[in-house]
């Protein structure tokens, strides 16, 4: 069995003299000096205590390098400017320009050729056998050129539930997270195949099967530290080894955190989500997680005033193509194979389970998703979802309705809800 040093708690949070401690332990086990050091991390749309991080490996690495640099995993995500990316790691832009100056920052570019590097391409005949069938095509594995001109990499991230791949962490900040489009496309197309309510809080899927296939075409040796985080920045599990065993043993400790079970469904959600999420692409994780528990014909309201953009990178697709259940493309695959696969899955998964008639065009979904943002109601219709005038939402009002089959998830988008049957 691999290694994994680290701690985890169900009651209490670790301490920073316990992550300092940890930190250190770690690279004492994997010497760092005289080496070029990359630390991929996400950007600002998940919850981690990044500044206690940052800060941690500085001291035990920061001055025996060659060389230290953040990559901040993007995917497909806005870029951070410097303002967001001194807040992300709780740094003063004095801190920045004399104490850290040495380390260096920069956004994943997914979209710029000349930032990636080919590493190999998944045959066919492996992509079925990894998929379990449900696709049979070649997949080219690009990834962020810098991965290959350092000595040691290390992924610093945390573990949620995901809707994509199972649950967050490990190689998955390899793929999307810094990745080209092939392996984004591709990946999230097959999550979409599989249905967000088949696969998410389940920690081995054919999803993380052909991420981690991927990734051992990475031939820069590999640390990761998978944290578990409750809240905004309460670290409760730490674990550090190879991406695989430290995501397996973070996993572990997030079903535990991340899981909340409840007895029956509910007829209306409230989802009312934080700032950090930005756009609908990101915000969307309000229906991912709790759509297991909404009954057939509910509603899901996404609670999101100061969102004003379906997305940032795509909104202009997905006003072209709409929101819509999987069986609506895959009934009408030729109109639709040449958009982005991450966009049809995005579309997908945010619209829910449920089913389409080809012969009369007729599509249902489950449940309802309507949205309380800055939105407007025509481009709400124009993509198929609901609309709710925000300033007439009192999240308090929601509260203590459970018995009446309504439910107010206070800080949406990270805890997913299952039905304890």
């Amino acid at each position: 069995m691999e290694t994994v040093i680290g701690q985890g708690y169900v009651d209490r949070a670790l301490t920073q003299a316990e992550v300092r401690a940890l930190v250190a332990q770690v690279f004492e086990a994997h010497p760092a000096a005289g080496k070029r050091v990359l630390i991929i991390v996400p950007d600002g749309t998940r919850s981690a205590p990044l500044g206690l991080m940052f800060r941690a490996f500085y001291e035990a690495i920061g001055t025996q390098v060659a060389s230290l640099e953040y990559l901040i995993a993007l995917g497909t995500h806005r870029p951070m400017d410097e303002t967001q990316i001194n807040a992300l790691f709780g740094l003063t832009p004095e801190e920045r320009a004399d104490t850290y100056a040495a380390v260096r920052i920069s956004n994943h570019e997914w979209y710029r050729p000349e930032s990636l590097i080919h590493l190999g391409t998944l045959p066919s005949s492996e992509i079925e056998c990894l998929t379990g069938g449900l696709l049979r095509t070649e997949v080219p594995v690009t990834v962020n050129r810098k991965l290959l001109a350092c000595d040691q990499i290390v992924i610093c991230g945390p573990t949620f539930p995901h809707e994509v791949v199972g649950f967050s962490g490990g190689n998955k900040y390899f793929f999307p997270g810094v990745s080209g489009p092939e392996m984004i496309n591709f990946t999230h197309w097959l999550g979409a195949l599989i249905t967000t309510r088949e696969i998410i809080g389940i920690r081995s899927t054919p999803v993380r099967q052909v991420i981690d296939r991927a990734a051992s075409l990475i031939n820069t040796p590999k640390l990761c530290f998978s944290m578990v985080v409750r809240g905004k920045d309460e670290l409760v599990g730490l674990y550090c080894g190879t991406p695989e065993a430290a995501f397996e043993a973070a996993a572990q400790l997030s079903a535990r955190h991340h899981i909340i079970y409840v007895e029956r469904p509910f007829r209306r959600v409230l989802s009312v989500m934080p700032e950090m999420y930005d756009d609908l692409w990101t915000a969307a994780k309000g229906m991912y997680k709790v759509e297991p528990v909404v009954e057939d014909g509910g509603e899901v309201i996404i609670y999101a005033p100061h969102i004003t953009e379906v997305s940032y990178t795509h909104g202009a697709l997905l006003d072209a193509i709409g929101y819509h259940v999987r069986d609506y493309f895959l009934h009408q695959w030729e109109r639709f194979a040449h958009y982005p696969w991450c966009v049809l899955a995005h579309s997908t998964h945010l619209r829910g389970s449920g089913s389409y008639d080809a012969t009369t065009g007729v599509e249902r979904p489950r449940i309802q998703v309507t949205l309380a943002t800055g939105i407007p109601r025509e481009r709400c219709e124009r993509l198929g979802l609901g609309y709710l005038d925000p300033s007439a939402v009192n999240p308090e009002a929601w509260a203590g309705l459970e018995d009446e089959g309504i439910l107010l998830v206070p800080r949406a988008g990270e805890m997913l809800y299952r039905l304890a049957s």
